[in-house]
């Protein structure tokens, strides 16, 4: 769960999910970390920033306590927002904060992973490819680059070897559908170029695992 809390309630353990204010306003060269060591602590807290958002999933919570008004603010704040995008028009495409769409781009993260298991093993099987399925994932992940890239962009590093290849193909579709807006391709292109990434490495389900897991 994410959480906005002042500085001064930051300790170590803490997953620092996002350092509220402009990146030149703190000496950090990355927005998500965890505050693992005494100094980065003490950097945080005389760096002149008020806020961070931590991931309580990810890292220690804050102590245990009465939760403040402000706080029940923002999560009522989360709440309505995810409740927005969750109930917006397919072409919908206004603006949130990372925050606000992290929390989304993690749920559209385990659902691409499954439905790329899901391609994968159709293949696998001989089974025709559902492209209907494979569009519709594609234009969930174009949406939400579209409300902050930086969300799913982030996601995309994060792979484990028991799902390399599943996770490694929602990443290169991700990275295929940013790099196509910033380079101002139309919506057809840039849904031929996900469907690209997201099935780039199709090709793999023929290859023994034997063969696989001696690179």
């Amino acid at each position: 769960m994410l959480k906005k809390i002042k500085v001064n309630d930051v300790r170590l353990g803490m997953y620092i999910q996002e350092v509220c204010g402009s990146w030149m306003d703190h000496p950090f060269w990355k927005n998500s970390f965890k505050l693992a060591e005494d100094k980065d602590l003490n950097t945080l807290k005389n760096c002149g920033v008020d806020e961070v958002w931590i991931d309580t999933g990810l890292g220690l919570d804050v102590n245990a306590g009465v939760v403040t008004h402000s706080q029940n603010e923002e999560v009522l704040k989360v709440e309505s927002e995810l409740t927005k995008i969750e109930q917006a028009p397919q072409k919908t495409e206004a603006l949130v904060s990372l925050q606000i769409e992290l929390i989304a781009a993690k749920k559209l993260h385990t659902k691409a992973k499954e439905a790329v298991v899901s391609i994968f093993s159709d293949v696998r099987m001989g089974n025709a490819l559902k492209l209907d399925a494979t569009i519709s994932l594609v234009n969930d992940i174009n949406r939400s680059i579209i409300r902050n890239p930086s969300a799913l962009i982030s996601l995309s590093r994060l792979k484990t070897a028991d799902s390399y290849t599943y996770l490694h193909s929602v990443s290169v579709c991700v990275l295929m559908i940013a790099l196509g807006r910033q380079l101002g391709m139309k919506d057809d292109m840039l849904k031929q170029a996900g469907i690209a990434g997201l099935l780039h490495d199709i090709g793999k389900v023929f290859i023994p695992d034997e063969v696989q897991q001696a690179r």
